[in-house]
């Protein structure tokens, strides 16, 4: 499959590049995306959610009425979980939700993920560039030419650039990320992958 490369005013250059059989159109595995799209969120949870068992709640431990006679259940303490103010039963614990993947596992995510994209055509190849200043206008206007602007934006730099991420960073449609961060997470959520042509030379190398 080959693409065309765009410059940053959204004009063909005459280049083309060619986008690797064995990455960007192999069939597509859901399950491998689903557990990497799992394990991304759960790295991401921070697991410290937390209720006070009965144990821990501050009352006095005075046997609130008598054991007999009373016609009702027999109640010995004020931290009751039957009672307002009591423990929570079964409450939540701070725990961590992280759990172990494969690599293989992560690389044929990513590569589905990158094969639903090229067949959806949602892919655009940009000659590698820079901005002189960190101005979002710059960047919008970059989007703009490209003809993504009202759509999820996704741009794949091949090395971090303070300007690009700084003027990217207010706009709540578009990302910036470089090759070693990009996941299946990020490539499923977008519905327009950019990759500037260095990024995607590597990438096609890495994976």
């Amino acid at each position: 499959m080959e693409l065309t490369v765009l410059n940053t005013a959204g004009k063909e250059t005459g280049r083309k590049v060619e986008l690797m059989d064995t990455i960007f159109s192999i069939e597509p595995n859901d399950h491998a995306i689903y557990l990497d799209v799992k394990q991304y969120l759960a790295n991401n949870r921070q697991g410290t959610s937390k209720s006070k068992q009965r144990n821990e709640i501050s009352g006095s431990t005075r046997k609130i009425k008598k054991q007999k006679g009373t016609g009702g259940a027999r109640a010995g303490s004020i931290k009751n979980p039957l009672f307002t103010g009591g423990g929570r039963v079964f409450g939540p614990q701070p725990r961590d939700y992280w759990f172990k993947l494969n690599k293989k596992v992560k690389n044929l995510a990513r590569k589905s993920a990158l094969s639903y994209k090229a067949k959806n055509n949602e892919i655009v190849v940009l000659e590698d560039f820079t901005l002189e200043t960190a101005k979002t206008k710059d960047y919008k206007a970059l989007l703009n030419n490209l003809k993504i602007d009202d759509k999820k934006s996704l741009v794949v730099l091949n090395e971090p650039n303070k300007n690009i991420y700084l003027s990217s960073r207010n706009l709540t449609g578009s990302r910036v990320v470089t090759i070693s961060e990009l996941t299946t997470y990020d490539i499923m959520n977008s519905s327009s992958l950019v990759f500037v042509e260095s990024s995607l030379d590597n990438i096609q190398k890495s994976l």
